[in-house]
């Protein structure tokens, strides 16, 4: 049985890793602070997923997850990764 890629899925929206030093840029934008943004966790699939493209996340990186929306077209959502 091979394994399936959860980021393939069509249900999936897509999971993009924040380049470190761009985080102050869209916690500026959207005036919050890292603990004022949604959390994932570090043991979700999607995380554990992109860590075989990106290497180890730690917790505390932002993750950029964008999707369909019904009434804006694209939706773009900022989480925060937490541990276990």
């Amino acid at each position: 049985m091979s394994k399936f890629n959860i980021l393939y899925h069509e249900m999936v929206p897509e999971h993009i890793l924040v380049p470190a030093e761009e985080e102050e840029e869209v916690l500026k934008a959207l005036n919050l602070s890292k603990n004022q943004l949604p959390k994932i966790r570090k043991s979700d699939p999607v995380i554990k997923s992109l860590e075989k493209i990106t290497g180890d996340i730690e917790p505390g990186r932002i993750i950029k997850i964008v999707r369909k929306s019904r009434t804006s077209g694209i939706a773009t959502i900022y989480r925060m990764v937490i541990g276990e």
